[in-house]
């Protein structure tokens, strides 16, 4: 399973961007994607996730100001991010859980490669 994540990018606070993942690789269904972050100097942590039924859970440094959302029939899981804040500066990383690829099951998660998202102050 291949995840390619798009849209990072330079703005400033107050600003917004909206993330794409896109899942490949003979997928059937994914149960869940998501979007963690890491910033320099700090550990991965969770911006949200979302199910295949649409049930999603953010971090809370990022509730009311981020959106996410997903297409299950393209594999692809989309973050909106508005308001954005200095303290957003992070590599966002796209991830898949609970794959169903051809006849296998794969419980594990699959990442991406990671987004820059900068924000200037």
């Amino acid at each position: 399973v291949q995840l390619q994540a798009s849209g990072g990018g330079l703005v400033q606070a107050g600003g917004s961007l909206r993330l794409s993942c896109a899942a490949s690789g003979s997928i059937v269904r994914i149960n869940v994607m998501g979007w963690y972050r890491q910033a320099p100097g700090k550990s991965r942590e969770l911006v949200a996730t979302i199910t295949n039924t649409g049930s999603s859970n953010y971090g809370d440094s990022v509730k009311g100001r981020f959106t996410i959302s997903s297409d299950n029939g393209k594999n692809m899981v989309y973050l909106q991010m508005n308001s954005l804040k200095p303290e957003d500066t992070a590599l966002y990383y796209c991830n898949a859980a609970g794959v169903y690829r051809g006849s296998h099951f794969y419980p594990n998660a699959f990442w991406g490669q990671g987004t820059l998202v900068t924000v200037s102050s």
